[in-house]
């Protein structure tokens, strides 16, 4: 039976993961791939489908600076602007398909373009992009809110609930939205509570990834991140940058930071206003799936 027949989509993906925020990454390039918020969900669901916190299409740039175009998609189907961990996955999957050996690699992403350095059995170095920190980057409502200002970053009281309170949060935009809280222990943080309470907030116009981020030294964090339709993953780049910022902009860091998340350590730098990011990337297996029969199913 033909690929191309609507019955039989069969779809060529790796399984991968960074620090474990593991991925499905599908080759967009040689093979025709229509990616529905239906068909990621699907993909997704560690039950029914393959398993991921979210879904990587590589494909053709539209971007005449940039060697492929990299899309991601969250486990509840919703596309997103940025994934560190999945940007390292991304240029290593390309590498390893043969889809080009351009080191460093330029890819298109819904904010601009990033580059990506691969170096066998050392990881993989993306520079992460354009960073900023106003309410108007995350798209929060700040009217008649109090705030604090440490250092240069600004603390925003954030009402929750009665029973849980005030919380207080910092902004960072990594061309996606994250609130960051710094908290005494990791460990003993509410992440499952609290977590859900302000990546729904009414204040966040598009939702938001909340980090937890625990000070061990000048140069070493633990942290905890509650992502935008995923719950909690292992480990986040885009949210271990966002929290190494805000702890610069506090007083409370220096760059170079180690990032210890529940999935592995990743490497923050933050030199020159320039952001990058390292950390290991693995293949865990390929295979194929047949996602009209898997969509469904699923239903």
């Amino acid at each position: 039976m033909s690929h191309s027949s609507p019955m039989n989509q069969i779809w060529r993906f790796s399984k991968m993961h960074g620090a474990g925020n593991d991925f499905v990454v599908l080759d967009g390039v040689r093979q025709a791939i229509k990616l529905t918020p239906e068909r990621a969900r699907a993909l997704a669901n560690r039950h029914l489908g393959i398993g991921a916190d979210q879904i990587l299409l590589v494909e053709p740039s539209q971007h005449p600076q940039a060697h492929f175009r990299y899309r991601i998609f969250n486990a509840s189907g919703q596309e997103v602007e940025h994934c560190g961990n999945g940007a390292r996955c991304f240029v290593r999957f390309v590498h390893e398909q043969g889809l080009s050996t351009a080191n460093p690699l330029i890819a298109e992403i819904a904010g601009g373009l990033i580059q990506l350095h691969d170096h066998a059995g050392q990881g993989v170095w993306v520079d992460m992009g354009p960073c900023a920190f106003t309410p108007q980057s995350v798209h929060f409502d700040c009217q008649g809110l109090p705030y604090t200002a440490i250092g240069q970053d600004t603390l925003w009281e954030l009402p929750i609930s009665p029973e849980l309170g005030t919380l207080a949060i910092s902004l960072a935009s990594i061309s996606n939205p994250h609130a960051v809280m710094v908290v005494r222990d990791t460990e003993h943080t509410k992440v499952e509570q609290l977590g859900p309470y302000i990546e729904s907030h009414p204040r966040f116009a598009q939702k938001v990834n909340v980090g937890f981020m625990q000070i061990l030294d000048l140069h070493h964090i633990r942290l905890r991140v509650y992502e935008r339709g995923a719950g909690e993953t292992l480990a986040c780049g885009t949210g271990a940058c966002a929290a190494v910022l805000v702890g610069i902009r506090q007083g409370l860091l220096q760059s170079p930071v180690q990032v210890q998340t529940r999935g592995g350590t990743l490497c923050v730098q933050w030199e020159d206003n320039k952001l990058t990011m390292s950390g290991p990337v693995a293949t865990v297996f390929s295979g194929q799936i047949d996602i009209a029969r898997l969509t469904a199913s699923s239903c």
